[in-house]
């Protein structure tokens, strides 16, 4: 096989897994937007106690459904290794851990009007959030579930069925909204508590449907689970564990950084603070397509790396890269072509501050448009790393590049040197350049096949199962 037509091989591999992804990301931040317009007719206090609810809400599930990403890891590796003893081990940890780290957020979750309280939020508001809450609360548990269970169809390359969840969910949760809600489509009017109840049912039908699929796999593929049940199992989970934590921490470093620079945003005033919520609307979409081929590349750079096979690793993890640079480098034509389009798609024409607000975002989106190539950067490296099972270093990178080079230059440009919002956007730019840069580096470093470093994967002889390779280095 020629180099031309093995990286012809790769790029559909990693494609292949990460299109359907890719859109289903999409169809979760359209989701979401649905949501808020239909909450919208309520009112914008109802908007503010769902929105700040639901927000704070997904981004502690985001920090954990990162740890939980290493499902996907642990599966692809056992399966480059034929270890399928490993991927059925790997599954039944992320279920059981998402199962209790779930209470745990949904109990979290239920009482998150005290800590609005607690936090000084507008009474008002707070006491909207009550009837959502009581049902959103239980929609924690199945997004966790789901999270588990699309890590193990991505390592087998099965990631068609999660996009097609996703979007049959967007048209479900449009119906269920109005209709609970604004009692339309003869569902009865229930209003904040509707939407609550709304968020539940989809996220429960998402976790059901791809529950039943993974089943259908898990039969096909001959995994067997009646010997890692028992107390003897609790220890396996360490590795488990030690992997998932920094990534976990990654996650969180990043989702801090955009949570200060939005407070940043609120210090200069309500329209520097409504252009950043423009912007990261926009910046939202590179920002999935970019997550969706990590994804794929990690999955990709674990299966290598359980094969042994560290040329091949290197060569998943280097293309996943330059596609993750590629793809929003394609799209900058839209923030640097048509920027008052996405202006309006958030703000009215006729709003009071949209001229100015306008301004601003036009003056913001040629420094957006670097950090979104960076951005995907990023989170190709960071995802390529954990496929040689490379955590802490980049946890520490990500921490440096985040919170001390980027918070720390936002904070200097946009408060100490007056440059306000474009400041802000500098130093967030700086900081994506600088984790980006190193993560891209320690991979290139790391994957050499003159490297010293060789991860430590697990041995384990017992073959449960088995497919045949696809002449890329896939069980079909």
């Amino acid at each position: 096989m020629t180099r031309m037509q093995t990286l012809g091989k790769e790029t559909s591999a990693l494609l292949t897994i990460a299109l359907p992804l890719m859109f289903a990301y999409l169809a979760d931040i359209a989701m979401v937007i649905t949501a808020k317009i239909v909450l919208g007719r309520l009112g914008f206090r109802e908007l503010a106690a769902a929105g700040i609810s639901s927000d704070l809400s997904y981004q502690v599930a985001i920090v954990l459904m990162g740890f939980f990403s290493v499902v996907g890891v642990l599966v692809a590796e056992a399966y480059g290794a034929s270890r399928h003893h490993d991927a059925a081990a790997a599954l039944l940890q992320g279920l059981c851990l998402a199962t209790v780290l779930g209470v745990a957020m949904s109990i979290l979750v239920w009482n998150l009007d005290w800590l609005l309280a607690m936090a000084g939020q507008d009474a008002e508001v707070v006491s909207l959030t009550r009837p959502f809450l009581d049902g959103f609360a239980w929609s924690m548990l199945p997004v966790l579930w789901f999270a588990v269970l699309k890590g193990f169809a991505a390592a087998l390359m099965r990631t068609r069925v999660v996009m097609s969840i996703a979007v049959v969910a967007v048209i479900l949760n449009y119906f269920l909204m109005q209709g609970l809600v604004h009692g339309d489509f003869g569902l009865p009017r229930l209003g904040m508590a509707g939407a609550g109840i709304a968020w539940c049912i989809i996220g429960w039908l998402k976790f059901l449907c791809l529950a039943a699929f993974v089943a259908v796999l898990v039969r096909r593929e001959k995994l067997q689970f009646r010997e890692l049940l028992g107390w003897q199992a609790v220890g396996t989970f360490m590795p488990f564990i030690r992997l998932g934590l920094p990534v976990a921490g990654i996650v969180a470093l990043e989702s801090g950084l955009f949570a200060a620079i939005s407070l940043m945003s609120g210090w200069l005033g309500a329209e520097p603070l409504a252009a950043y919520q423009i912007l990261m609307g926009w910046i939202a979409i590179p920002f999935v397509i970019s997550l969706g081929l990590a994804e794929a590349a990690m999955v990709r750079v674990a299966y290598w790396t359980g094969a042994g096979k560290r040329q091949s690793a290197r060569r998943a993890g280097l293309l996943g890269m330059l596609l993750g640079v590629a793809i929003p480098a394609g799209l900058l034509v839209v923030p640097l072509g048509f920027p008052s389009l996405i202006t309006l798609a958030f703000l009215d024409a006729g709003d009071a501050g949209f001229s100015s607000i306008s301004a601003l975002v036009t003056r913001l989106l040629f420094i957006a448009a670097i950090f979104q190539v960076f951005d995907g950067l990023q989170a190709v490296a960071s995802h390529a790393l954990r496929g040689i099972r490379d955590a802490t270093v980049p946890l520490i990178i990500a921490a440096i590049g985040y919170w001390v080079v980027g918070l720390g230059a936002a904070y200097v440009m946009g408060f100490v040197f007056g440059w306000k919002s474009t400041g802000l956007w500098w130093g967030l730019a700086l900081g994506l350049t600088f984790t980006g840069t190193l993560l891209a580096w320690r991979f290139n470093r790391l994957s050499r096949v003159d490297s010293n470093f060789h991860p430590q994967l697990p041995s384990s002889p017992r073959l449960i199962g088995g497919g045949e390779d696809d002449g890329c280095g896939w069980p079909r």
